[in-house]
């Protein structure tokens, strides 16, 4: 039996690794973290087929307006962003990622989906959805908990903080 602070393990060991790969990719495409999680952001609203605005990405992103602009103009001039008028309320401005992007990413991560598919066909169906389950239930979680941890009070930023503001 597996015990759940081996499961924490695991995850965390997981997302280390993750973020690593990640890591990698920015440094290969010159991009900062927060430039590769806002285009994370932006390609998983395009998956669920709700695009993002600016507002709604600088809100996921506890980011201010001026850093969203900055993260956007920087994604928009690399060719992984581009900012259009919405179809359906020509005032709203969306977020999309253009194909080019999508294929340079699917590229990268392509080795990693292949090993992905070998270690995980070794799971039955039943097994691959329990463990989307407790992913989904770990997502879940961690949500709850850093909106708890959203209000915890900050320290005030010094002349020479660096942040994503």
């Amino acid at each position: 039996m597996v015990d759940n602070a081996a499961l924490v393990r695991l995850l965390r060991q997981l997302i280390v690794e993750s973020d690593h790969f990640v890591g990698i990719f920015g440094e290969v495409q010159g991009m900062h973290r927060t430039d590769l999680n806002a285009l994370a952001l932006i390609m998983d609203a395009k998956w669920r087929g709700e695009p993002l605005s600016p507002g709604t990405l600088a809100e996921a992103m506890h980011l201010s307006a001026s850093a969203t602009t900055s993260v956007l103009d920087r994604l928009e001039s690399a060719g992984h962003v581009q900012r259009t008028r919405s179809t359906r309320d020509r005032r709203r401005v969306e977020l999309r990622v253009p194909d080019r992007a999508l294929e340079l990413g699917r590229r990268f991560f392509a080795p990693l989906d292949g090993a992905f598919g070998k270690a995980w066909a070794g799971f039955s169906d039943a097994e691959k959805a329990t463990i989307a389950r407790f992913l989904a239930a770990s997502i879940e979680a961690t949500v709850a908990v850093r909106g708890e941890f959203a209000a915890f009070p900050r320290p005030p930023r010094s002349e020479a903080s660096t942040g994503p503001d």
